[in-house]
């Protein structure tokens, strides 16, 4: 750990505390008990951080994933009431208009050593929640493309 991270008084909101690691990288904690997403996009919104990435693991007790169905352009979500470990979320952090979007994606390993896998709609956090957030020093936009339904990177 460097001089700069131990004197860091770290940061905190709904659900979550943080410490700043580098200029542009953030570690975040989601506390038990805690809504993953909710907790985020207060620490984002709180932040001011409107683009870059996201990842971490943990562990939950309730999700929600959704599936998004090209044919309906619509998504479909299917909750799962378990403890079940957050092996890996990944996501993208962009704005569309004057909103905050967090876009994550799940895998969830379940006991049985099954996984789930899909976009994170919600989820509890059950114990642990570690996030890492890098910080874009570029702003990214997301658009509506009607044709498929979804709100993609505006690259134009």
């Amino acid at each position: 750990m460097t001089a700069s991270v131990a004197t860091d008084p770290g940061l905190a909101g709904a659900g979550w505390t943080a410490r700043r690691v580098k200029p542009d990288a953030f570690l975040v904690s989601v506390a038990s008990g805690a809504e993953v997403l909710a907790a985020l996009n207060d620490f984002l919104r709180t932040q001011g951080i409107g683009s870059g990435r996201v990842s971490g693991i943990g562990a939950v007790s309730r999700a929600v994933l959704r599936f998004f169905n090209f044919a309906t352009k619509g998504y479909v979500d299917q909750p799962f009431e378990a403890q079940m470990e957050l092996s890996n979320l990944t996501g993208n952090i962009a704005r569309k208009g004057d909103q905050i979007i967090l876009h994550a994606h799940a895998t969830l390993g379940r006991s049985d050593y099954t996984a789930l896998a899909g976009h994170l709609s919600a989820a509890t956090i059950h114990g642990a929640g570690e996030f890492f957030v890098i910080v874009s020093d570029v702003p990214v936009f997301k658009v509506h493309n009607d044709a498929l339904g979804l709100d993609l990177y505006d690259l134009a």
